[in-house]
């Protein structure tokens, strides 16, 4: 079994589709860890749910736009925010799924829609000590001591501190401030490389960055665990 992972994709199915399909991924065998941030921004995310229910080794981190998609389909919440930033077209999207169901099929739809947004994990730590996360964390003993959940998913000052202390020695003899150093590796989205004019994913200290702009017109990539190497699909806006 191979371990793949990719973050932030924002309702992008076809590039979902290409790059996995350039990973010769397969659904039966291989383990797929998404980052989060599966809705919001493109015009599918309903497809990517449903493609993404179809993985038998799935492991689905919540993101931020997760929880906005949670909180519409449970709740029928709507922040404002959540419109402006991609929700809309989420909105759109299932509603243009509806339009070809029936009352029966959608209830079903829905509800197998909801419970994919409800069972997300807000992390994952596997047995070599590698931490799955959307955003980041602020506890100093890592992955899992939070106070608050919400910083699994809004964090970005981890990524921050891994771009400041890349090339630096840790301070010897002091408590380590470090904290993606509880780790082995850490993989994280949230963090659009584009603001690094790069679409390609980038690693500071032990910390991946795999949000290489699948949301806004980069493009989608999905990087195998292990060996590092890794598949992207065509630009975005292009798809």
């Amino acid at each position: 079994m191979r371990t793949l992972v990719m973050a932030d994709v924002h309702g992008g199915y076809r590039g979902i589709i290409q790059a996995l399909e350039r990973a010769d991924f397969n659904k039966e065998t291989d383990r797929l860890i998404s980052l989060g941030d599966i809705a919001d921004g493109w015009s599918e995310t309903p497809e990517c749910v449903d493609y993404l229910l179809s993985c038998k080794n799935l492991i689905a981190i919540r993101g931020n736009h997760d929880m906005w998609c949670r909180n519409w389909l449970m709740f029928g919440e709507v922040q404002r925010i959540w419109k402006n930033q991609g929700g809309a077209n989420t909105i759109d999207a299932y509603d243009r799924v509806f339009t070809n169901l029936g009352f029966e099929a959608r209830d079903v739809y829905m509800e197998k829609h909801t419970n994919f947004f409800k069972n997300q994990i807000t992390h994952y730590v596997d047995h070599q000590n590698r931490g799955f996360v959307h955003g980041g964390f602020t506890s100093k003993k890592g992955l899992g001591h939070e106070a608050y959940e919400s910083n699994y998913f809004w964090d970005r000052d981890l990524w921050s501190l891994a771009l400041l202390s890349d090339g630096k020695e840790p301070v010897k003899g002091a408590e380590s401030i470090r904290r993606f150093e509880r780790h082995s590796e850490i993989f994280v989205g949230h963090n659009t490389t584009l603001r690094h004019d790069t679409d390609k994913p980038m690693k500071k200290c032990n910390v991946w960055n795999l949000d290489t702009g699948g949301g806004y017109d980069g493009k989608i990539t999905v990087m195998d665990v292990n060996t590092k190497e890794y598949w992207q699909s065509d630009l975005m806006d292009e798809l």
